[in-house]
């Protein structure tokens, strides 16, 4: 009786000059970029992760300075380590009796916990927007649809509007932005007189 061979399934492997179709679903890259490496001069293609902010700012939804004070925010954010993902401790301890804080991690809590009181806490449209979007990097449309505001979805396009009414405070807050005579909205810093 002769053996039965078995089949050999061959799995399509994916292109590793491409990003995967999993980065692919959380955002959009920049064209490749081809370049020599500084160190060894090999050829390179760089690509880069669209930002949510840089891309609002190429489309002049934003302002520079809102622009800015999301960056601070979310140096501040990355600095108090509050994002859910964390690398394992390569370095473990015996005996440990638990995790303690550097001094940069509180003041950036510190720094952070100010910003969010200004936007009316996490609870808040402005809060809940800005913690998702510029801290956890969570793109406009996936908080409006999974988080939004006190559990309900939110159109993309009013999502949109809430984080830039939220970047505009953070603007005045982080003083990149002065306000003018009451009534009559934002100033940029640069433009008024010293």
């Amino acid at each position: 009786m002769a053996a039965k061979r078995k089949k050999k399934i061959r799995v399509q492997q994916e292109s590793l000059a491409m990003p995967s179709r999993w980065r692919l679903q959380h955002g959009g890259f920049s064209e490749p970029i081809r370049e020599a490496d500084p160190e060894t001069g090999v050829p390179v293609v760089h690509r880069r992760a669209v930002d949510t902010l840089g891309q609002m700012l190429a489309n002049g939804t934003i302002t520079q300075e809102m622009h800015d004070a999301g960056a601070v925010f979310r140096r501040q954010f990355r600095a108090a380590a509050l994002d859910a993902l964390r690398g394992a401790a390569l370095v473990r301890l015996p005996a440990a009796t638990g995790e303690t804080m550097t001094e940069r991690q509180v003041q950036a809590r510190r720094q952070v916990s100010a910003a969010m009181e200004v936007l009316g806490g996490p609870g808040g449209a402005a809060g809940s927007c800005v913690w998702h979007v510029v801290g956890l990097e969570c793109s406009v449309r996936e908080w409006a649809m999974r988080r939004g505001w006190g559990g309900r979805a939110v159109p993309a396009s009013q999502a949109q509007g809430m984080l830039v009414a939220a970047l505009s405070v953070l603007a005045g807050h982080y003083g990149l932005i002065l306000p003018s005579s009451p009534g009559s909205g934002m100033v940029s810093s640069r433009n008024c007189a010293p």
